[in-house]
Parts: C-alpha cells; structure tokens; sequence
C-alpha cells in the first residue's frame, strides 16, 4: 500500500508556487542593476565598434576624431551616455570640441565634428593678415576675400555618424552583439530557475526573489 502525504505535497505545491513568483518579483527588481551594467558596457563595445567602422570608412566618419587621428580611442570628438529610467534604456550621443590643428591652419576647427556632421556652411575670414590663403584642389589660393565652404566635410561625412548610429541600433547591437556575447541566450534561457527549485521547494518566495535577481542582476553583454 503506497502512503501519500497530501499535507506536504500541498505545502511543497505552495513552496514552488511562491518560489515562482518570487523569481519574477526578484528579476523586477534587479532590471536596474541589469541595465545599468547593460548600459555601461555596451557603450564601449559600441564605442569600439565606430573606432573599427571609421578606420575602413575614414571618409563617412572621419570629422568624429581630431585630426589625422581616425579610429583613435584618444581622439573621439564624440561620447555616448546612458540613462535607464522606467522606460528602459536609451542612449544618447554628443560631440565635443576639437582641439588639434589642421596643417596649414592655425586654429582649431572648435565645432569640427558637429558642423560636418550637420553639413553647415562656414566662412572663413582672414583675422589678422588682410589676405586669406588656403589649399584647394591641390593649388594654393590667395584671396582678400571671405570665402565660404558649402559642405566643409563633404557629403559623404554628412550625417555619416547617424548613419552609423543607426546601423549599430537597428542591426549591430540586436543582431550581432546580443547574440555573440550569449546575452540573448542567457535571457532566454534562466536554468538557474531549475537548478535552484529544490532550495525554492524549501524556501518559498524568499529563494525565488534571491534567484531572480542574482540571474538578471548578472546578466550582461560581457558575461552573458
């Protein structure tokens, strides 16, 4: 005659039960540690990725970095925050100020990547000498005159970075780096629900919630 204890079955069913909803109760809360540590990693894989993208596309992206110094971690005229709210995580891209100088110049282009990247017209006028000498098509011209450059960074630099930043969002951080780094995986595949559910059928909730945000709290595109 086989015995079955319905008190403990009905109070383990209770444990497994709580320990569920304990596991997606400790994810909720562990979504900000997950996102900051998402956020805070991604932008220098994202970083590191435009460096790669601008040494073989030095034309498109070129005016994101001070002179001569494409693909330069040291010399990025650009920087990418992150900020995690309610509505999750957003990115948000900035350019800085230039400090080098180009060869036959004598100041900085202060507004160099912004205003290449936007395609905004610049006149250039002599500050000191009364004629203004510059390198155009491999001559040099002299003029007493203002001169104004249409497209100082051509049209391929022209919303290059944006261009860049999208192909990262809509393809790069989605397609490749989620699914290299194993996060996409790691996500889709919580076995540390399972190979925690004898402690969850002792504990109830309180071994659940553990579980749960230690999972995602972990969760990242460098460990995932």
């Amino acid at each position: 005659m086989i015995k079955f204890n319905s008190k403990q079955f009905k109070i383990d069913l209770t444990n497994i039960v709580e320990y569920s909803v304990g596991f997606l109760d400790g994810i909720h809360a562990g979504k900000k540690v997950f996102l900051n540590n998402l956020g805070k990693e991604s932008v220098e894989v994202i970083k590191q990725f435009i460096d790669s993208n601008a040494k073989a596309d030095p034309a498109m992206l070129a005016h994101v970095y001070e002179w001569y110094q494409v693909g330069s971690p040291d010399a990025r005229l650009y920087d990418i925050n992150y900020t995690v709210s309610n509505l999750g995580l957003s990115f948000l891209s900035t350019f800085k100020q230039s400090s080098t100088i180009k060869d036959g110049s004598r100041e900085p282009f202060y507004n160099k990547a912004r205003i290449m990247e936007e395609g905004i017209p610049v006149v250039i006028r002599p500050k000191v000498a009364t004629t203004l000498v510059f390198e155009q098509d491999g001559e040099t011209i002299f003029t007493k005159n203002a001169v104004k450059v249409d497209n100082p960074g051509g049209v391929e630099a022209q919303g290059g970075f944006q261009k860049m930043m999208d192909i990262i969002f809509s393809k790069y951080f989605s397609q490749a780096l989620l699914r290299t780094t194993g996060l996409d995986l790691y996500l889709n595949n919580p076995r540390v629900y399972k190979t925690n559910m004898a402690a969850g059928k002792r504990s109830g909730r309180s071994a659940g919630y553990s579980t749960g945000f230690k999972w995602i709290a972990n969760a990242g595109v460098v460990n995932g």
